[in-house]
């Protein structure tokens, strides 16, 4: 099994799903609370239209809403990307009081033997951790790949 992650912001909707067909990825796991992006330039990856996408593509598609942050979370990241006039697109790294908030709130009360089983069992081999910002470090998703990674000692690529 190879996890992979991956974000939309800066990237354009053939450079997108390229990367997926490229890297064989045949299971898509969206981590996102709200599966929606504002404005033309993302609806790709709006949930009906990623899941017609991906679909066509042969591509499983799996919501896990309980890996995304909850509102009080994420109203942590925005108080402290404000703190540094820092936009969503353009952060680098995720606020300590987001990591300690999400980790405690969401990662350590997820059962991941569980859901490293689930997806053996549908026979996922190439799996991908969505979420829309474009480096994994500034979003949720590196948190839990570092989580995966740490206790089932898999490889994580960022694409």
């Amino acid at each position: 099994m190879k996890i992979y992650t991956i974000g939309v912001y800066n990237s354009t909707e053939d450079i997108f799903f390229k990367k997926l067909i490229e890297n064989k990825i045949d299971t898509f796991i969206d981590v996102r609370q709200r599966r929606g992006v504002r404005g033309s330039k993302y609806s790709f990856v709006n949930s009906n239209k990623l899941q017609e996408k991906l679909s066509l593509l042969k591509i499983k598609y799996i919501h896990q809403l309980d890996l995304a942050p909850t509102n009080e979370i994420r109203n942590l990241q925005k108080k402290a990307d404000l703190k540094k006039n820092e936009l969503k697109q353009s952060r680098e790294e995720l606020d300590s009081s987001f990591k300690n908030a999400y980790k405690s709130t969401v990662l350590n009360k997820f059962d991941f033997q569980h859901f490293i089983n689930n997806l053996q069992e549908q026979n996922s081999s190439k799996i991908v951790l969505f979420c829309v910002e474009e480096n994994s470090s500034a979003c949720h998703r590196s948190l839990i790949t570092e989580k995966i990674k740490n206790e089932f000692n898999l490889i994580i690529n960022h694409l």
